[in-house]
């Protein structure tokens, strides 16, 4: 089985599992359906700064983005969630799907500070896939870093 996402971490030569699972509808089902914690299912969350900048926010399954922080963060006063449309257009991965491994765009990526020294479950590029791997790896390939951006769901 490939995917550019798969494609994209063999290449990087980061250390990961494939997990194949069933039809999901939520985090918390797709935690269960790949065994692991609901904080160790990492959504990847694309965020817009400005027209054509777009960033990856990756965030615990029992999280949500902190947009206050994720604001002051980034030094702006707004920032907004794209269409599926675009989405797909800055990814070249569907909703559900989306993982900053093989993106069609290598944009900036900023994990939660929860997910640092944790393995996780990121989506895989294909529904019913995802990649388990350490979140350290996965930041330091990824060239992102990680920060307090999250806040209970």
């Amino acid at each position: 089985m490939s995917t550019s996402a798969i494609d994209a971490a063999v290449a990087a030569g980061i250390e990961h599992d494939v997990v194949r699972h069933g039809p999901v509808n939520s985090v918390t089902e797709a935690a269960a359906a790949q065994g692991v914690e609901l904080r160790d299912l990492v959504k990847t969350l694309v965020v817009r700064r400005a027209e054509d900048d777009y960033l990856f926010v990756l965030v615990p399954g029992d999280r949500v983005i902190s947009w206050p922080k994720l604001r002051t963060l980034l030094g702006v006063s707004r920032l907004s969630m794209p269409d599926a449309a675009t989405a797909r257009d800055a990814t070249g991965y569907e909703r559900g799907t989306i993982t900053p491994f093989g993106s069609a765009r290598p944009w900036p990526v900023i994990a939660d500070e929860l997910a640092r020294g944790r393995v996780i479950s990121l989506g895989a590029g294909q529904r019913g896939l995802a990649l388990r791997l350490s979140a350290d790896d996965a930041i330091k390939t990824l060239g992102g870093s990680f920060a307090d951006v999250t806040e209970d769901a």
